[in-house]
């Protein structure tokens, strides 16, 4: 068994092609491109729109490979979830939109293996962090309002459902 050749790349959701950065990285191996291609965007389909950290080991011997799919950025499961481009330029004074409690957790719980988080609730606020830095307001309030409402106990029934 060879050594393997591990390519790590960013790559848009369902929408990765055989030409860069793909093509010229596993090209040399001798590996099928557009097989490893079409498994790439199987399983970042349901990342449309956003940038996936995608990682593709490769044995140069028997051009056996694995692709393995991390999660997109925090900030760009927010902006998924806002269905808008990008975060603000100016968090402070423009706000690009508005989540709900229930769409904050969605992205903790997509977001939980990677976080330091220990539970649900401190994921959140990691969560609401980014949205402070991308001015993103929750429930209609600055997201610090929201972290603080958490550490009060305001939305344990939704996290309890979670």
């Amino acid at each position: 068994m060879g050594e393997k050749k591990v390519i790590e790349l960013l790559v848009s959701g369902g929408q990765a092609t055989a030409g860069p950065p793909l093509g010229p990285a596993l090209g040399p191996l001798g590996v099928n491109v557009l097989v490893i291609v079409n498994k790439i965007n199987e399983l970042t389909k349901d990342y449309s729109g956003m940038k996936v950290p995608v990682k593709v080991s490769v044995d140069p011997e028997t051009k056996d490979f694995e692709v393995s799919v991390g999660t997109p950025t925090a900030s760009a499961l927010i902006v998924s979830e806002l269905k808008v481009e990008k975060g603000s330029g100016a968090p402070n004074t423009q706000k690009i939109g508005n989540l709900s409690m229930e769409q904050i957790i969605r992205i903790a719980k997509i977001k939980r293996e990677e976080l330091l988080a220990k539970n649900l609730k401190l994921a959140a606020k990691e969560i609401l962090g980014s949205c402070v830095s991308m001015g993103v307001t929750v429930e209609g309030k600055d997201p610090r309002e929201i972290q603080r409402e958490i550490d009060e106990g305001k939305y344990d029934e939704i996290f309890s459902k979670s």
